[in-house]
């Protein structure tokens, strides 16, 4: 049923799920699948991890520790629903500053509504661009976030050093991914669940299935934690290291420019 990992050594750019698509199509592919899925995407996360993303995008937000003086910057890329960037401005007492960047404007629109809603939107800036060429000079964030998103972008190795060029000395990059379990019995009853529940649950809340497969697909494709912290070191960044959690089946990635 799965599909050999890839390495560090590259191929996401031309891998939607389980199928070889031609170089340059995979951004539009995954766009569509976010149009569809932009206005239930956190109800499906819920369905994804059984709700356990809550408590690793807790972690993460715990890990960068937001709670600093004011002016503290941080991007937040493909986070356009804003369950990331919220996260921070509140464990920061509001003094933090997150830009939210995402390539598909629906989310973002959800991100910019929830908001509003949550009076958040003071500390807050949307912007709709590509992870692979930020529209930002160099040296501007104290802190690059990004969950669940990277695995999404056609070439991770542009994007990782995009994050790298726009972080301050100091900087600290955080990654939350869905990656390798590393308990045998826990990977098998994830994988069913993940194969047999999760394309039907996305075709009832959403009426559509094939998103869904596409994300269960891509999270079997992405490089393993060990591949893709190699990634991470080639794009600049120093002491770098994972946390697993769950058994492996997210683990958070984080490393410094130093």
């Amino acid at each position: 049923m799965s599909e050999t990992r890839l390495s560090a050594a590259g191929g996401m750019e031309t891998s939607y799920g389980y199928r070889d698509v031609g170089e340059g199509e995979k951004q539009g592919l995954v766009n569509a699948v976010f149009d569809d899925v932009s206005g239930r995407y956190d109800i499906m996360n819920d369905i994804m991890s059984l709700g356990m993303h809550r408590l690793w995008k807790d972690a993460l937000v715990g890990a960068l520790n937001p709670n600093r003086p004011a002016g503290f910057s941080v991007l937040d890329v493909a986070g356009g629903t804003g369950d990331i960037a919220f996260r921070i401005v509140e464990a920061s007492g509001g003094q933090a500053q997150v830009t939210i960047l995402d390539i598909n404007g629906a989310m973002l629109e959800v991100g910019r509504k929830r908001a509003e809603r949550q009076r958040l939107a003071d500390n807050l800036t949307f912007v709709e661009a590509n992870a692979e060429d930020l529209p930002f000079e160099t040296g501007t964030f104290d802190a690059y976030t990004i969950a669940f998103g990277i695995r999404n972008v056609p070439h991770i190795d542009k994007a990782l050093e995009e994050a790298h060029r726009v972080l301050r000395r100091g900087g600290r990059f955080l990654c939350l991914e869905f990656s390798e379990v590393d308990q045998p019995l826990l990977e098998k009853a994830y994988e069913a669940w993940s194969f047999n529940a999760i394309p039907q649950f996305g075709q009832v809340v959403t009426g559509k299935r094939e998103p869904y497969q596409y994300l269960v697909e891509s999270i079997r494709k992405f490089p393993n934690q060990r591949d893709f912290a190699a990634l991470i070191s080639a794009a600049g960044f120093d002491r770098v290291k994972w946390t697993n959690y769950s058994g492996g089946i997210a683990a958070l990635h984080s490393g410094w420019k130093l």
